[in-house]
């Protein structure tokens, strides 16, 4: 049995490590010493953010973070031919969404315009995001980037993304020298 069949493919690799280096601190350090203003910030991020919290869960989507609010959802299987990927962006149109191959990743990105140009209505309550998002999702070895086919319906983005052959391991025996 493959240890590859064991583990599965994390799709998400690439999509985590550009989320982390977008929202992470940058930490300057003499040595081994944090520099005392970074510390007094993270601190100060720290005390905002556990007196804000409470309020974020009155707003739909707001507790999630703001990374979180536009990053559309999406299904991701595979069948014996192809992964299946399918993006959910109501309210987003075919225009305004980019697919593209960013060296081994798969790059999605858009933007959900707001439909309203004045906003001559008193709102009681506005659930409703607007603005850019991306996905980025790590593509398999196995995966034919030659062949990626893409078709938008209703809302939803249905990315087939075909599989190719690799070959088997190369196994090369190496001797052993006896002195």
């Amino acid at each position: 049995m493959s240890v590859k069949k064991l583990v599965p493919w994390n799709w998400f690799k690439n999509e985590e490590e550009e989320e982390k280096t977008s929202t992470d601190i940058v930490k300057n350090r003499i040595g081994s010493f944090e520099h005392p203003f970074h510390r007094v910030q993270r601190e100060m991020d720290n005390l905002f953010n556990s007196l804000t919290r409470d309020f974020w869960t009155d707003i739909p989507s707001m507790h999630r973070g703001f990374a979180e609010i536009l990053k559309p959802t999406l299904d991701l299987g595979e069948t014996q031919d192809d992964y299946k990927i399918s993006v959910e962006v109501p309210g987003v149109e075919e225009k305004d969404i980019s697919i593209e191959l960013v060296d081994n990743s798969l790059v999605i990105s858009g933007e959900k315009k707001n439909e309203s140009k004045t906003r001559e209505e008193n709102y009681h309550r506005v659930e409703r995001s607007y603005g850019s998002f991306r996905r980025v999702l790590t593509l398999p070895e196995n995966a034919d980037q030659n062949s990626i086919r893409a078709e938008f319906k209703n809302g939803v983005l249905k990315v087939s993304i075909p599989k190719k052959q690799i070959s088997g391991s190369i196994v090369k025996k190496i001797a052993i020298n006896s002195h």
